[in-house]
């Protein structure tokens, strides 16, 4: 069958995008700082244009970049900063009284499957035996032998993640201070009789994904919120820094849900004994999820950039998969993309013969 040249055309193009796809895909360790940084110059270029508009271009743009990025910086550094001092002043507690909570949950544990018909015998002393030992050998100097073996082990593992932090920042930089030149270099290899088209494209996109920051952002600051209200109602002293914490760190999937959850956790014990931080957290944590997966998300992101939250739940899926840890960070940003350019080629199927016989 021969293919018209429209056909050609589109063909052609689906190809170039299947092999910029695998391309991707192949390099993607490589290019996982990168994209990182793309995404997030993304996000700050709007602040950049701003301080552009307030100065009337009178401040260089190198500088707008960088004061903008030193926000973020500082910004990340502080929600960090919510945890060093939790876990540097509970650590001691945490050492002292570890023991003696695992063999609390051991015993609770036996006695909860002993209930439903499992005769599991677990031996709690031999763990209790062996974290007392690490305890009392972790400052001696054979420690120290078996801390740089480690860190020879996980030389390269460290190595790349050392780079990545120099990296990253290092080209969001050159992205935000070079933002414009970039976008109309890549703007310039658009054939001239497609422009029109792409410039619908990427404006159509630029708004979806602006509603998506929006609606992610709105997320964020209404979880930190309740996280934080939840866990002061249920009398947790550090409420606050951990609420607002797991609320702002929802912005990645998963990872910042788990931290919050772990830190609520050991807080709780220290304090409250296990029990009542067992409650605790099922409630003030399952009910966070429960509102942010089937409410939250849906409606303030999903719904705003078009995507069903069974789509939403997939594209998480996939895309960490396919790229990890930074598949999951792009996921919706990418489909909200994907999102527009399946609405234009079904708009041209329901133009085309094909469809209309």
């Amino acid at each position: 069958m021969l293919l018209t040249p429209n056909q050609k055309h589109i063909a052609s193009w689906l190809l170039i995008v299947l092999l910029a796809g695998i391309a991707l895909w192949l390099l993607a360790p490589a290019l996982s700082p990168f994209l990182v940084a793309a995404v997030l110059a993304y996000a700050l270029n709007p602040l950049v244009n701003r301080i552009d508009d307030w100065f009337n271009g009178r401040m260089p743009r190198w500088l707008a970049a960088a004061l903008v990025e030193g926000a973020f910086i500082l910004l990340v550094v502080g929600m960090f900063m919510l945890i060093v001092p939790i876990v540097i002043s509970q650590a001691p507690m945490v050492r002292a009284q570890l023991p003696e909570l695992l063999r609390k949950t051991g015993a609770w544990l036996q006695v909860t499957l002993h209930r439903y018909g499992f005769d599991v015998r677990l031996d709690i002393h031999t763990v209790v035996t062996w974290i007392n030992d690490y305890f009392a050998n972790s400052e001696s100097p054979s420690s120290v032998n078996s801390l740089l073996s480690s860190l020879k082990i996980g030389g390269s593992m460290a190595l790349k993640l050392i780079s990545n932090l120099l990296l990253i920042p290092l080209a969001l930089y050159y992205l935000l201070a070079d933002w414009n030149r970039f976008v109309a270099l890549v703007f310039s290899l658009v054939p001239l009789r497609m422009r029109d088209a792409v410039s619908s494209f990427a404006n159509e996109a630029d708004a979806v994904l602006g509603q998506y920051l929006r609606g992610q952002l709105l997320v964020m600051l209404l979880l930190a919120v309740f996280y934080s209200l939840g866990l002061m109602l249920f009398g947790l002293d550090l409420a606050w820094p951990v609420g607002i914490f797991t609320g702002l760190a929802v912005f990645v999937p998963y990872l910042g849900f788990g931290l919050g959850l772990c830190m609520a956790t050991l807080l709780g014990v220290m304090q409250m004994g296990l029990g009542s931080t067992a409650i605790m957290v099922a409630v003030v944590y399952r009910a966070g999820q429960i509102l942010e997966s089937f409410f939250l998300t849906p409606r303030l992101v999903g719904e705003r950039i078009g995507l069903h939250p069974l789509v939403v739940i997939f594209a998480l899926l996939a895309f960490g998969q396919l790229f990890g840890f930074v598949g999951v960070l792009v996921a919706l940003p990418t489909s909200a993309v994907l999102l527009v350019a399946i609405r234009r080629l079904r708009n041209q199927y329901f133009k085309s013969s094909l469809y209309k016989g």
